[in-house]
């Protein structure tokens, strides 16, 4: 598959002013749809509070289009932390035949538009999905030499999960680690000379191998990148849930030493069922941001209202809990 990634970006927002050479800002990129919009936001704002000596330069690619209000708000992000941020616009027609399923939409796939766009252009890159929050300093990431690997990771869970998905998708070598792909610092130069973009897209059509992969974008970087990356400490990449806070009893790994947060699961930080203290650190940004009086957002398929339903009797609101329960079958008579 050939995809034209330079003719992807339709429009080129720069917001604030650049008065330094590109090579001397730390570069954070995200690639989001509409329904990451808000995470986004504040998840740069949780990275400016937390690291106020850095001289950022945040790069947001958004499918389509992107509303006055939506842009107007990431302008004041802009202004009130004196801080660099473009946006770039997606046509991602050309990529939406590529695998997806009911919780990533094809946006897992512009880090692959984010990594060829840079290239030739800046050495490294740091990339973040939008449920990801700062919690603390990321100057050890500042000054990581990554020397020859392709990209500095966090593995996930534990060694059995690694064997697994090993096994599963018929690569023995990814045993050996099988990372997050939501928190990436990018060695550009070696990716390129890798050829991790144009390989993965390969794999991705694939019929040998697209139908054994359950996680799209990450399962085939951990194909390709088996031996090419340097795993870091966990601080780095600390998973979390919100839909353990259904269950009885769960362990929250966040302490005062974590530096990211990733709120995985269908239920983010930024719906107005999350309302628990384990999602302090992005309410925290949240508040210091300019979408602090921007309500948190309503279930809006059948996926998030079932979530919704759950949490909300969870938290005793009965009435809630009833009104999105009715909401989640209608909506599933109706599909």
């Amino acid at each position: 598959m050939v995809v034209e990634f330079d003719k992807m970006i339709q429009q080129v927002i720069p917001l604030g002013v650049s008065d330094l050479d590109i090579s001397s800002y730390f570069h954070v990129a995200y690639g989001i749809d509409h329904n990451f919009l808000y995470g986004c936001g504040v998840s740069i704002a949780s990275l400016l509070m937390h690291n106020e000596r850095t001289n950022f330069s945040f790069h947001v690619f958004i499918d389509d289009s992107i509303s006055d209000i939506d842009l107007a708000r990431f302008r004041e992000l802009s202004d009130d932390y004196n801080v660099q941020i473009t946006l770039y616009i997606i046509n991602s027609s050309s990529i939406k035949t590529l695998p997806t399923t009911k919780n990533w939409t094809h946006a897992i796939y512009f880090r692959f538009i984010v990594a060829e766009y840079f290239i030739n252009k800046i050495d490294y890159l740091l990339y973040l999905d939008a449920d990801v929050v700062c919690n603390n300093s990321i100057e050890g990431l500042t000054q990581l030499d990554l020397q020859n690997k392709v990209a500095a990771v966090v593995t996930e869970r534990d060694e059995n999960w690694w064997k697994k998905r090993a096994q599963t998708l018929g690569f023995p070598e990814v045993s050996a680690g099988y990372f997050n792909s939501g928190v990436m610092y990018v060695n550009l130069a070696v990716w390129e000379e890798n050829q991790v973009t144009k390989k993965s897209m390969s794999l991705l059509m694939d019929t040998n191998i697209n139908h054994k992969i359950s996680y799209p974008d990450q399962d085939v970087l951990n194909i390709l990148l088996a031996d090419k990356v340097v795993y870091l400490d966990v601080v780095y990449n600390t998973q979390f849930s919100l839909n353990y806070e259904l269950k009885d009893q769960f362990h929250y790994p966040v302490n005062q030493n974590t530096i990211f947060i990733h709120y995985v699961g269908p239920t983010k930080p930024w719906h107005e069922w999350a309302t628990y203290e384990t999602a302090k650190p992005f309410s925290d940004a949240r508040s210091v941001s300019p979408w602090n009086n921007v309500p948190l957002l309503k279930a809006k398929n059948s996926n998030h209202l079932r979530y919704c339903a759950k949490h909300m009797f969870n938290q005793g609101k009965l009435f809630s809990g009833i009104k999105n329960s009715i909401q989640y079958f209608w909506a599933k008579l109706s599909n």
